[in-house]
């Protein structure tokens, strides 16, 4: 590998060809201001927050863009690169909505922090301040542009890693803002709901639509019998919140919280997936078996399922008919949980705590009911159960670990291991595999499907037939993998699409980081870790040998693909408009 020898402050550093300053002066130590700048996802050099100064240059650079070369000398916090900072970042406060107080991102707002480092105490600048109309018609994200600084990190992950490209900057100078087009509102676009422009955003200008309320009222409500599920990636970082390391597992405190919040039955949407893999694996091996649509396409993701609505129609046939896991496990709520505590379902309130900002739109589709009764009927993410749990006053560290509620207490190290990108495709072939030798095969772990790369492929010999599998994760990873059997470069038998990069524990609904924190850590594979250290605990590793998926079949549905297995856990996908909703 070449090597380049520049100096940073007077300090000898010495890094690989091809690094910028700013990734120069990070492994030496020395921290430079971004804003623009996000890891992988955003590199424009835009908001000249980064700017420094190179010796016997006439202009100030841009640390994030600007290439390391031999012998070069960088200062990053000379009196003109200060003053150069200080003065930008008043011009963008100048025209920007400062209700700090009152704002979902007050101490989590990066344009706050450089504000704070960098000295800012006044506004000499009197911007334009236009008001701009809040955009809250989405059931996932609402836009507030009043405080929003063009930095485009959201348009960049929009556009080039996820490849939606359902907003881009429009209008000049003041005017400037990020829209979609024709100005219409986020749920009449392609928007596909995966709230990535949410977690790339450093200020307020981008967040999830709030149901906390809904969730209180309803708590609140003395004729109304509340249940809450949380998915497996929510364990990996709800800590975060609370002080803890990224990738800590809170499972035990995060059951006990819910209790305190006030629901009256805490289940794990682990359960959902195991069942997912009932229905989803049977589904697989009936296709191959029989000669159906190839390949099968996992359907877990609903932000994978509108992108594929709006951009791929042709693979909808390939889609699995199977529901995601929290409205399957919503299904059965309403039903055989019901009917087996005599229970009204009208007066059941079924909540799931997701790390997707996609499921709020998803629970709302009018395919997920059934005999007029929502599977589920609110969705909150990551950061709301947080922000519900310190409303209430409770001090999270402080509470014991609890177990979830009886019947579905202990779900399957197959349905934990959901949330991470390839868990879906490993838990499918656990089950597959002993289904189709038809006994119990060792092999638990398939580590060719685990890790971060985009695309993962591997061949799989079950039952003397060799399965050939695929993992993508991010939308734009999507697009590439299904461009690629489009052309027929490629053919497989199953595939597994996550439309958020690193799969759900780095979805939209989760803790949001700042770029410094991006740059230092793999939120991806931290998080991840977390899941997988449960699924080597748990004591049962293998979905359809989970004693209460068992009793489930036995009692309610017959058996993986029933008439009633379908009627409640399956559903259809529509072709929609290119561009449009």
């Amino acid at each position: 590998m070449d090597m380049v020898n520049l100096k940073i402050n007077g300090q000898a550093v010495t890094v690989p060809a091809g690094y910028t300053i700013l990734e120069a002066a990070r492994e030496a130590g020395i921290d430079i201001p971004t804003l623009c700048y996000l890891k992988d996802a955003s590199q424009t050099g835009s908001c000249r927050m980064c700017v420094v100064e190179i010796v016997g240059a006439r202009a100030l650079q841009a640390a994030c863009v600007y290439p390391v070369a031999e012998g070069i000398e960088v200062l990053t916090h000379s009196p003109k690169v200060k003053q150069a900072r200080k003065s930008t970042l008043e011009l963008l406060l100048s025209n920007h909505d400062r209700s700090c107080l009152t704002c979902v991102r007050n101490k989590n707002c990066e344009l706050q922090t450089l504000s704070e480092e960098l000295g800012v105490s006044e506004i000499p600048f009197q911007g334009e301040m236009i008001k701009r109309e809040i955009d809250d018609l989405s059931p996932s994200i609402v836009r507030n542009n009043n405080k929003c600084v063009l930095c485009r990190r959201c348009v960049n992950v929009c556009k080039n890693v996820q490849t939606v490209g359902a907003i881009d900057v429009t209008e000049r100078g003041f005017k400037s803002q990020i829209a979609s087009p024709f100005n219409m509102p986020l749920s009449d676009s392609n928007c596909v709901n995966c709230g990535q422009c949410i977690a790339a955003c450093p200020t307020g200008a981008l967040t999830e639509k709030d149901n906390t309320a809904d969730v209180f009222d309803a708590i609140a409500d003395p004729e109304k019998y509340v249940i809450v599920q949380t998915a497996p990636a929510v364990r990996a970082a709800l800590g975060e919140e609370f002080g803890y390391e990224i990738g800590t597992p809170v499972t035990g405190k995060m059951a006990a919280a819910l209790r305190r919040l006030g629901f009256d039955r805490v289940f794990d949407t682990d359960t959902g997936a195991d069942i997912t893999i009932m229905e989803e694996g049977t589904e697989l091996i009936e296709r191959i078996k029989n000669g159906g649509k190839l390949p099968l396409i996992t359907s877990c993701s609903p932000g994978w399922i509108k992108f594929c609505e709006h951009s791929f129609p042709d693979f909808l046939d390939n889609l699995s008919s199977c529901k995601s896991p929290h409205q399957m496990f919503g299904a059965v709520l309403k039903s055989y949980y019901a009917k087996k505590h005599n229970l009204d379902p009208k007066k059941m309130f079924v909540v799931s705590v997701m790390p997707c900002v996609a499921k709020k739109f998803e629970s709302q589709r009018e395919e997920m009911e059934h005999e007029h009764l929502r599977d589920v009927d609110c969705v909150i993410s990551t950061r709301e159960l947080a922000k519900m749990i310190r409303q209430s006053g409770i001090n999270f560290k402080s509470l014991p670990d609890e177990k979830f509620d009886i019947p579905f207490e202990e779900a399957t190290g197959a349905g934990v291991i959901f949330g991470a990108t390839g868990g879906v495709m490993e838990a499918a072939l656990r089950t597959v595999a002993d289904v189709l030798e038809n006994k119990n095969i060792d092999k638990l772990e398939y580590h060719e499907v685990r890790g971060t790369e985009g695309i993962k492929e591997a061949t799989v010999n079950i039952a003397g037939k060799d399965i050939r599998v695929a993992v993508a994760h991010g939308l734009g990873n999507a697009r590439k993998l299904l461009d690629s059997i489009r052309s027929g470069e490629k053919q497989y038998e199953f595939i597994e699409i996550m439309a958020c990069p690193g799969g759900c524990v780095t979805g939209g609904g989760q803790p949001i980081v700042n770029a410094k924190t991006y740059m230092e850590h793999d939120l991806k594979a931290e998080r991840a870790k977390a899941l997988y250290s449960e699924d080597e605990r748990a004591a049962i590793r293998k979905s359809h040998e989970n004693p209460d998926i068992v009793l489930l079949y036995k009692e309610f549905f017959g058996e993986p693909g029933s008439h009633l297995a379908h009627e409640l856990l399956h559903t259809h996908y529509t072709a929609r408009n290119r561009y449009t909703k």
